[in-house]
């Protein structure tokens, strides 16, 4: 009974001394474990390192009572990062972990990092330990992936933005003009009309015109009328023949000046005329004649129904229809505006003679910010423009002076497209992309939909983000790299136009990813004479290949 009892003992040993060597053995076989990832090099996206992990166990590698620990591990220069480590048991294991068979199995795990400076250069390891009872055994480290990939971190974040258009006209169009009077149903010019204050000014007019550099004569017309009493075909030839004594009129008036011609129009009844006097006019039940010209449009009818408010068409025969029997003579006028120079001039000599849309463009051929941001807080001083008050938004933006350029948009009075567009920017700078998605919908304008463009790419959305940039104008930077991030490579290169650094850079992102060593050299050393730009590019996992 005790030789049994001693056996038994003996052979119970014997097995725990087997079991035990063959869990040793999952680190005697390591090397018959595969592993890939997927991708091979890492990508960033959105601040994010996701991959798909897949290791395949050979058969009778996995002991049935082991457990083995992984931990995803990215180093990268400057520390260490883990992921949730990964635990595996064998069939005969009573845990909760995830089985894997004795007969060989093939596992796929997820793994995630947040990006942190300095990963793009960074490993991802697996470690592994291989525990039985109270034993363990390290793995050797498996080396699976290498790089991380932060291209789409070259994306401009400034924001697309415009400023407010001037109104500013280079060439403005003007009329002098002058009148004389008729008499009821008379075509004849009467002399005290030709001394009128109305006709001297209208001569003077012509001399100043003549002798002012600015100012060119385009034109002349004389236009006549009758007043809208006594019958419209009566009225027609009446207009008619005031054209014809005007005209002789004009001849008189103007013997001796270069002037040309002037075109003849007759009008006829005068009922726009009659409308705008009536209106601007203090006659009782006004209202009332006004009402008459919105019902009907025939003439007759018209002048029917007002002579039947007998009261006051007296008034009207006094105060309205006498200054309707008439001519006009007009002078078309064509104005030479302060040039660029000029402007650029007054603004140091004599701002003060600048108005709104003068200090808008003035503001526009300067190059020094401060000026500009000067220039527009003195439209705003002075016009109170809300134009100038976005505009100096926006040139705080420019010299990245956010809280300036946000207290600048905050003063706006027009709650338009470009102001919602200008907040997004604001939110798009500090960070807040919710905020600047939620204003850039409210915009739904081109630069609206661009800077959604830059969202995009910093989501990780690059299709939608190669969409919404397809139009944007300027330097094409942000365009080309939603391109090449949609891996869209031959249309990055046809939009790749712009001379910089940058786009240097990106040009040789563009070779690297299509194997062309010669544009690709040409490309990084145009960039790499920005000292950031060398920087980066010694670390770039896009240039590897040609390290």
């Amino acid at each position: 009974m005790k030789k049994t009892i001693k056996f038994l003992a003996i052979a119970a040993i014997g097995f725990a001394a087997m079991a035990c060597s063959s869990a040793e053995k999952m680190l005697k076989l390591a090397d018959s474990v595969k592993t890939t990832c997927d991708p091979a090099v890492l990508e960033v996206v959105a601040g994010n390192i996701d991959a798909d992990v897949t290791v395949t166990y050979p058969a009778d590698y996995f002991h049935p009572q082991a457990i083995l620990e992984v931990t995803p591990v990215l180093v990268y220069k400057g520390g260490e990062a883990a992921s949730k480590v990964l635990k595996y048991q064998g069939e005969k294991v009573k845990d909760n972990y995830r089985v894997v068979s004795s007969a060989g199995q093939t596992v796929r795990e997820k793994v995630h990092f947040d990006y942190v400076e300095g990963m793009e250069a960074a490993t991802l390891e697996l470690r592994g330990v291989v525990k039985y009872k109270t034993k363990s055994w390290t793995l050797p480290v498996r080396k699976i992936a290498v790089g991380c990939n932060t291209t789409y971190m070259l994306v401009e974040q400034d924001g697309y933005i415009s400023l407010k258009k001037d109104n500013y006209q280079e060439v403005i169009k003007q009329t002098e003009e002058g009148q004389i009077l008729y008499k009821v149903n008379s075509a004849e010019v009467q002399n005290a009309q030709l001394k009128s204050q109305s006709v001297k000014d209208f001569i003077a007019a012509l001399d100043q015109i003549k002798n002012d550099e600015r100012k060119t004569l385009t034109g002349t017309e004389i236009v006549a009328y009758a007043s809208p009493e006594g019958g419209e075909k009566l009225n027609a030839k009446l207009s008619d023949n005031r054209g014809v004594s005007a005209d002789k009129a004009w001849d008189k008036l103007t013997k001796g000046k270069d002037v040309a011609d002037p075109a003849i129009k007759s009008i006829g009844q005068d009922w726009e005329g009659f409308k705008e006097l009536v209106e601007a006019s203090d006659i009782e039940d006004k209202d009332l004649i006004l009402r008459v010209l919105s019902m009907y449009s025939d003439p007759a009818v018209r002048e029917s129904e007002i002579k039947n408010i007998s009261a006051v068409y007296t008034s009207l025969q006094s105060s309205v229809l006498p200054a309707l029997r008439r001519a006009r003579f007009i002078a078309n006028v064509e104005y030479k505006n302060y040039t660029a120079e000029e402007l650029v001039t007054l603004v140091d000599e004599n701002i003060d003679v600048l108005d709104e849309e003068a200090l808008l463009r003035a503001a526009t051929l300067v190059r020094d910010l401060n000026k500009k941001a000067e220039l527009y807080n003195k439209a705003i001083d002075k016009f109170g423009s809300d134009r100038a008050q976005y505009n100096l938004g926006v040139i705080n933006l420019y010299q990245d002076k956010l809280v300036s350029a946000e207290k600048a948009f905050l003063k706006v009075q027009t709650k338009d497209a470009d102001l919602e567009n200008a907040l997004g920017v604001v939110a798009l700078r500090k960070g807040n992309l919710d905020k600047a998605i939620s204003q850039f919908k409210k915009a739904a304008n081109d630069d609206a939909k661009h800077n959604m463009g830059i969202v995009d790419i910093l989501n990780g959305d690059y299709a939608k983000a190669a969409q919404e940039l397809a139009d944007a104008k300027g330097c094409p930077f942000n365009k080309t790299l939603a391109y090449i991030l949609n891996d869209q490579l031959d249309q990055a290169s046809k939009v790749a136009t712009c001379k910089s650094n940058d786009m240097a850079y990106l040009k040789a992102v563009i070779a690297a990813r299509q194997g062309d060593q010669a544009a690709y050299k040409e490309n990084i050393e145009k960039a790499c004479k920005d000292e950031k730009l060398a920087a980066r590019a010694a670390n770039d996992i896009e240039f590897a290949m040609f390290r």
